[in-house]
């Protein structure tokens, strides 16, 4: 078992997922910093003066705070639609790459060369002879 991790490990797979995870971690805080600290203030002084962070409904001892579920919420849309856009652009680029290599003109197989070499040779054959 400890050979088979050992090879898992080594081919870059686990390494390539940490990566993915840290820059998603770090990417993830950027988002939730842009929302909390730009956009609902923002979006707060348009619906006049709101503090989205502050938005709760007290009910007895229970408090709900919507205000904070709310900016979560725009966090997911932005993260998603990010994610999306870059998916979309790899997806571009692997397609354009497909599309390049199916463009490229075909070698012809060795037997097409050989058959048009023979063709040739009878042809020339046939005007020297005339």
């Amino acid at each position: 078992m400890w050979k088979e991790f050992k090879k898992f490990a080594i081919q870059g797979n686990v390494l390539d997922l940490a990566v993915a995870v840290v820059i998603g971690a770090a990417f993830g805080k950027i988002v939730s910093s842009l929302v909390e600290h730009i956009i609902m203030p923002l979006a707060g002084i348009l619906l006049g003066g709101y503090s989205f962070e502050k938005l709760e409904l007290q009910m007895g001892d229970a408090v709900i705070k919507y205000g904070i579920f709310i900016q979560s919420i725009v966090d997911f849309f932005i993260i998603s639609a990010a994610i999306f856009v870059f998916i979309k652009l790899i997806n571009k680029v692997k397609f354009e790459k497909k599309e390049d290599e199916a463009d490229a003109p075909k070698k012809p197989s060795e037997v097409e060369l050989l058959s048009e070499i023979r063709d040739l040779l009878k042809a020339e054959k046939r005007n020297v002879q005339e």
